[in-house]
């Protein structure tokens, strides 16, 4: 059985915490900053509230990302992925799918319950 400490999973998700300030939802799931918030993406909400690390049972780590009410749709399409930047630092941070697509309308505003990310622990 494998051990890694809380704290080296906790240092890359305080990275996201104190970095990753917008939050796009996308049409695909992008690979670069640039897809993230740009080609693929089809409305974002920056300011995010990320908690801090904690345990995610059953061995790891998680930072929970606020829920969202007022995110901005720019684009038309189907959303399957959100992705999280640092528009300081021009990267991408963070990507996944989401449960379930829906479809979205330019001008319209999103909302987006509260969502985990997290690392596991060795087991």
């Amino acid at each position: 059985m494998g051990f890694v400490a809380d704290r080296l999973l906790d240092s890359a998700l305080e990275i996201l915490r104190l970095e990753g300030d917008r939050l796009d939802l996308c049409d695909s799931e992008p690979a670069t900053y640039a897809a993230a918030t740009g080609a693929a993406s089809l409305g974002h909400k920056a300011g995010l509230e990320i908690t801090a690390p904690q345990a995610w049972p059953p061995a790891g780590r998680r930072v929970t990302v606020g829920q969202i009410a007022d995110g901005a749709m720019t684009g038309n399409g189907t959303v399957t992925h959100w992705a999280i930047t640092s528009t300081t630092g021009g990267q991408l941070l963070a990507a996944g799918s989401l449960a379930a697509g829906f479809v979205m309308r330019a001008g319209s505003v999103f909302t987006l319950p509260a969502f985990d990310i997290g690392i596991l622990g060795a087991q």
